[in-house]
């Protein structure tokens, strides 16, 4: 089994078309389909079902899939740990994001990192929660970030920062004559959510509040992005209620946000690593993001100035 192989069938198993992963990979049809022939003999199983109309994955075919994206992040690891080491760099951490993780949080503990660990790379990979664990559990992050803490056994998950959660709002909408409004007005409107994968721990958090009004919720659109949430927002399209340190990253300027009455709904930030994994560069990190406090005044004066 050599790379080509590997490569060949995670273009098929993505494309689920042979044309079409052999027009991404650059070449002809029938080298594709004797590759992936040599890769089935090898492992002794059919990797994938094929008709003339369509093709699909078996369950060998789905089991393989999950391994071998693992291989090429681990290559790409060994590249940039040789490339780290070449620039002078005596160590690195490799952090996974995700749920769209606040930028404001986020560059304040980097420019600490850089500050106090000057010698450590720093890596990141934005990927799903789910491919989080997995890449802690198989040593492919060293820790990661996301906004869930029901993360299963043998991850540690630890509150990063809170952020205090607000109604993002296109300018002129009708809830803008509150100061502070009241989450059971903020439901009486369309919502534009996360992906539930791609968001998933995000979703968990607001859905959680939401669920305690015992409302239904009408949720207009459910995105991969927080840009095109913002953008879905500009345009008056739905609300959303995001952290305050996302707003104030924005770059939509037809948006306001405004604090929900009561003031007490955060939106949590939590650290990712295993249990039982323990580095020099690792503590310092750890002790450095428990230093970062990120206090709700000065959130507080960030939002009125978006207004």
């Amino acid at each position: 089994m050599e790379l080509r192989h590997l490569r060949c069938f995670l273009a098929v198993a993505e494309e689920l078309h042979f044309a079409r992963a052999a027009e991404r990979l650059h070449i002809d049809q029938s080298p594709l389909s004797r590759t992936i022939k040599e890769l089935e003999d090898d492992l002794g199983a059919p990797l994938f079902a094929r008709t003339t109309r369509s093709t699909r994955l078996t369950q060998a075919g789905k089991l393989f899939l999950e391994h071998v994206p693992r291989v090429f992040a681990a290559l790409d690891q060994a590249r940039a740990s040789v490339r780290a080491a070449a620039a002078g760099y005596e160590g690195q951490l490799r952090i996974a994001l995700s749920n769209g993780i606040a930028p404001a949080c986020l560059s304040s503990l980097m420019v600490l990192c850089r500050q106090e660990d000057p010698e450590i790379a720093i890596y990141f990979d934005e990927v799903p929660l789910i491919q989080q664990i997995k890449g802690l559990h198989d040593d492919l992050y060293d820790v990661g970030f996301a906004q869930s803490a029901d993360v299963g056994d043998g991850i540690a998950a630890e509150p990063a920062w809170r952020d205090p959660l607000v109604v993002a709002i296109a300018a002129g909408h009708p809830l803008l004559a509150h100061a502070q409004i009241p989450l059971e007005e903020v439901v009486r409107y369309p919502l534009v959510m996360g992906d539930p994968q791609a968001c998933e721990g995000y979703n968990h958090q607001i859905e959680q509040i939401l669920r305690a009004l015992d409302k239904d919720l009408l949720v207009s659109k459910r995105v991969m992005s927080f840009d095109l949430m913002m953008a879905l927002v500009a345009a008056g399209f739905a609300l959303a209620l995001v952290g305050a340190s996302q707003i104030v990253a924005t770059r939509e300027s037809n948006i306001v946000a405004r604090p929900l009455a009561g003031g007490s709904l955060m939106l949590t930030t939590y650290l990712l690593r295993r249990a039982t994994d323990s580095s020099e560069a690792l503590d310092r990190f750890v002790a450095r993001v428990g230093r970062l406090k990120v206090h709700t005044s000065e959130f507080t004066r960030a939002i009125w100035a978006c207004r």
